[in-house]
């Protein structure tokens, strides 16, 4: 058997196709197909405006930058990947880390809370963790009872929906952001966008995705004259109005990302198959436990089960090694964040995560892609009960 990841992306002709051409035009970057791709987002999840950037990262950098002041406090999980609560830092403003609810998504219950008891709180940053949407109706009632804004990281959920409403439509939210690494439903490499309904947002994004720079609206005459602040006309020039980045995402990224994004309902089929044939197969190994029950609205980035390995004779670290030793690569989402060296020596690490530790303790991810076979599959459960019930 040939290794088996956790996560992979699929290449097809098609995409290749896509990429080639556009070698073979004169746009490499900033070009036609980054229009194409943000509009097919926009078309896909329904949020007004769409703004595509060199990775995930960036997308949760200028969303941050946008969305945060310095000193602003913001209620994040710990369970993702670090770039969500640095993004944060990045705009100098401070995480404050909330348990999770037993779906491995923020505990939004805890969130009201924190806000009843804190007015200082000026944010949410929600994760929808492992492609499971938080939940909208709940969004829509903390954004409407508090004064604050709210962050949707969809990097693990585009395709999925909660309550009617798509992921990355801004419907309850300021922002959402999406990556598209390799190991995501669909990929350009890398990549990421960030969605708003907010025209002053994306505005404000489109600024600092390319060092703060403006080159068009009352600058421009025709497209072909500007005239500097003296009056002067001089084609060539532009102003620095922020302190912006170089965030842009190449027309050859993009070109992959319209092939990727037209093959999406087939990637979610798929991975919303697998996981019903996971959850089939653990249904009666109580050691075994999805973490949660099937859902066909989850896009499935992720699939999780916790393993009760107070009841086995094998820590979780020696799972990992035995079915590494059998060609299958597990993987773990996520260590907590505010455990991390660089949070506890800002003081973090002793929040009261109950929930987050226990998940810590027994959580892994098993493969999940669309090209993972049935045999592939099988295998993979086949392995794993013969290696806990060997243990139990």
């Amino acid at each position: 058997m040939n290794f088996i990841p956790y996560g992979r992306q699929h290449i097809d002709r098609n995409d290749i196709d896509a990429v080639v051409g556009v070698l073979n035009t004169e746009y490499l970057t900033t070009g036609p197909m980054v229009t194409a791709f943000e509009e097919a987002i926009e078309a896909y999840c329904g949020a007004r405006y769409v703004i595509a950037v060199s990775s995930g990262t960036a997308a949760l950098h200028l969303a941050s930058l946008a969305l945060l002041k310095s000193g602003d406090k913001v209620l994040t999980t710990p369970n993702s990947f670090l770039a969500t609560a640095n993004a944060i830092v990045y705009a100098g403003a401070t995480p404050v880390f909330v348990d999770i609810a037993s779906d491995g998504n923020i505990d939004l219950d805890l969130c009201e809370q924190y806000l009843q008891e804190h007015d200082d709180i000026k944010a949410i940053y929600g994760v929808h963790f492992s492609g499971n949407p938080l939940h909208q109706a709940k969004l829509q009632s903390l954004r409407e009872r508090y004064d604050i804004v709210i962050l949707e990281d969809c990097a693990h959920s585009i395709g999925a929906s909660n309550g009617g409403i798509t992921a990355g439509s801004c419907t309850n939210s300021e922002c959402s952001v999406f990556s598209f690494h390799p190991v995501k439903h669909l990929t350009t490499g890398e990549g990421g966008a960030v969605t708003t309904n907010s025209e002053e947002l994306y505005q404000k994004l489109l600024l600092l995705r390319n060092h703060g720079i403006q080159r068009d609206g009352a600058l421009w005459v025709n497209r072909t004259m500007a005239y500097d602040r003296k009056g002067n006309s001089n084609p060539w020039y532009y102003e620095m109005q922020e302190l912006g980045f170089n965030y842009r995402i190449t027309d050859i990224q993009c070109a992959l990302g319209v092939t990727q994004l037209q093959k999406l309902p087939l990637f979610l089929k798929k991975r919303r198959h697998i996981a019903q044939v996971y959850d089939t197969a653990f249904k009666e190994t109580p050691l075994i436990v999805p973490l949660y029950d099937f859902c066909e609205d989850s896009a499935y980035h992720l699939y999780v089960v916790t393993i009760a390995f107070s009841k086995l004779r094998i820590t979780k670290a020696e799972l990992f090694l035995k079915m590494r030793e059998k060609n299958i690569g597990l993987q773990l989402h996520y260590i907590p964040i505010n455990k991390q060296p660089y949070y506890t020596q800002r003081g973090y690490g002793n929040e009261d995560t109950p929930v987050m530790d226990a998940y810590y303790a027994t959580a892994l991810s098993l493969p999940i892609y669309y090209d993972l076979s049935h045999h592939e599959q099988s295998y993979v459960i086949e392995t794993l009960l013969a290696i806990v019930n060997e243990n139990s």
